[in-house]
């Protein structure tokens, strides 16, 4: 078993992250969304590692963060508007899939065999530190157990995958607690593959149109497509108003008797900071199941229930 180190987020802590990512190990780093599990994007062996750690389907791709628009461009080719989305939204939390240089040297693990690849700048400065620091492409999936509650604290990581993994750089919560937007192109156009941190109505404008649905496949083209994601262990029932008495409430507004509350003011950008925090502490409590209040399907609040309803999803 590894003996993981909790690194600070300093100069020092930093240079030893990026020291154990170019040696082939994994370390997982915060971000605005989410904590990721870090791991050399270029290296199969890394990505391996990646997929091993998390106990993660191999055709589920993952994505590549990179510390600025011009590195992206290494390997990945951009569209006119995945350049303006770029643009208006890096650092930021917005991952666009985008076709695979051909001397891109990525592992096909990262891709999952894929033609693409989904590329991301970071909007938070240890990330993009560490990034700068280990100088290439980092792939990085959320740092939990592959479906289980996605991390927004170093004591979340420690908790799933302590021993499995070299490190954790610990900067603290994350301020966004959904993971990013992804939008790919279908012939052309641009489509919603993952809501997330980025509200799907800021890309529509950037873009003066709709952003298109895409069809659905067994197979995914980005991550958290799968049917079951995000789940604690407890069941999950939603657009609950009367819960019953065997269910711990997990609610948002103005509603009583709550165990706990993703935001008493009903605002969707504190439900979303939330989440994944009030998911864990319902698991660590022993709770069988949850009943949540229903969230606004708009804005951050079309992210927080695509993770809800993929938390309550029938699992295997």
């Amino acid at each position: 078993m590894t003996q993981t180190e909790l690194l600070s987020a300093s100069p020092k802590g930093i240079g030893r992250a990026a020291e154990l990512l170019r040696d082939g190990q994994l370390v997982a780093f915060p971000t605005e969304t989410v904590y990721g599990l870090g791991g050399d994007a270029c290296a199969g062996r890394a990505v391996a590692r990646i997929y091993e750690a998390k106990g993660r389907p191999s055709f589920n791709p993952l994505i590549a963060h990179v510390a600025d628009l011009a590195t992206a461009r290494a390997f990945a080719d951009f569209s006119d508007d995945a350049l303006r989305l770029a643009t208006a939204f890096w650092p930021g939390p917005l991952t666009i899939v985008l076709p695979v240089r051909a001397d891109a040297g990525l592992s096909t693990l990262a891709t999952a065999g894929l033609t693409t690849i989904g590329l991301r700048v970071p909007d938070h400065e240890s990330a993009r530190a560490l990034l700068t620091a280990f100088g290439g492409p980092v792939a990085a999936p959320s740092a939990n157990l592959s479906g289980r509650i996605s991390p927004t604290t170093a004591a979340h990581v420690m908790a799933g995958l302590s021993g499995k993994i070299a490190a954790v750089l610990d900067d603290g919560p994350c301020s966004i607690g959904v993971e990013s937007t992804i939008v790919g192109f279908e012939l052309g156009e641009a489509a919603l593959l993952r809501p997330g941190g980025l509200p799907v109505e800021a890309i529509e404008a950037c873009l003066g149109r709709p952003l298109l649905t895409p069809h659905t496949s067994e197979t995914p083209s980005a991550p958290g497509q799968l049917q079951s994601h995000y789940a604690p262990k407890a069941a999950v029932r939603l657009n609950v108003t009367d819960p019953r008495d065997d269910e711990i409430f997990l609610g948002f507004g103005a509603v009583e008797c709550a165990a706990l509350n993703l935001s008493p003011s009903g605002d969707l950008v504190e439900a979303a900071s939330e989440l994944f925090n009030a998911l864990h502490i319902l698991d660590d409590q022993g709770v069988e199941t949850i009943a949540v209040s229903p969230i606004p399907d708009t804005g951050l609040g079309r992210a927080i229930n695509d993770r809800l309803r993929r938390a309550a999803a029938p699992r295997n």
